[in-house]
């Protein structure tokens, strides 16, 4: 199945989402406990290059790169824009492309891989922000596919893992709300008062 078009939907409510933070917004909490929205935003910002990059070269030289400078909206829409010319390349998705130090993968993976990121940093953005999040179900269903293919290694997981240990959701819980759970989020997070 090709992701690159639920991909690019999920980014589209990225940039609606953060199209009125101004740089007094970037302090605000977010469930990533040890970023606040500026360092999410850097972080979306840097992943969308890298990947574009990756996706161009085979690899990136800079996973960390990412700068909001003072309008944290263009600098994230110029990232998308990047990151989605890059996936739309002749051969992409056949092409072997390392993921930072994860290891190399084909192109298919590596759009799957962008995938979850999105649709779970997309709720990130909504939650810090207090706006409702309604991705496109067929995005949640391939990126719930795609998590419950990843090992739940303890090794794996924790502050020096891609994804925090897992937070068990019962089975009949909304897909959003599981795959939350396999990245080691809780859908009941809120930001508390300001």
């Amino acid at each position: 199945m090709d992701l690159r078009e639920p991909n690019r939907a999920v980014l589209r409510l990225h940039e609606k989402l953060v199209s009125t933070v101004s740089t007094a917004d970037l302090e605000r909490p977010t469930p990533c406990a040890e970023w606040d929205l500026g360092a999410l935003l850097r972080h979306l910002v840097s992943e969308n290059h890298a990947f574009a990059e990756a996706a161009t070269h085979g690899k990136a030289t800079d996973w960390e790169g990412g700068r909001l400078g003072d309008d944290p909206h263009r600098a994230l829409a110029d990232s998308i824009a990047a990151v989605t010319s890059a996936f739309d390349g002749d051969g992409m998705l056949d092409r072997e492309i390392a993921v930072r130090d994860f290891g190399t993968f084909p192109g298919t993976v590596v759009v799957g891989m962008h995938l979850v990121d999105s649709v779970v940093h997309g709720w990130d953005l909504a939650r810090a922000l207090g706006q409702p999040y309604e991705p496109d179900a067929g995005a949640v269903d391939a990126a719930l596919r795609f998590m419950e293919g990843v090992p739940d290694d303890p090794d794996g997981r924790g502050p020096d893992g891609p994804f925090d240990k897992v937070v068990p959701m019962p089975q009949d819980a909304p897909p959003l709300h599981r795959l939350l759970g396999l990245t080691g989020r809780s859908p009941d997070w809120a930001a508390g008062p300001r």
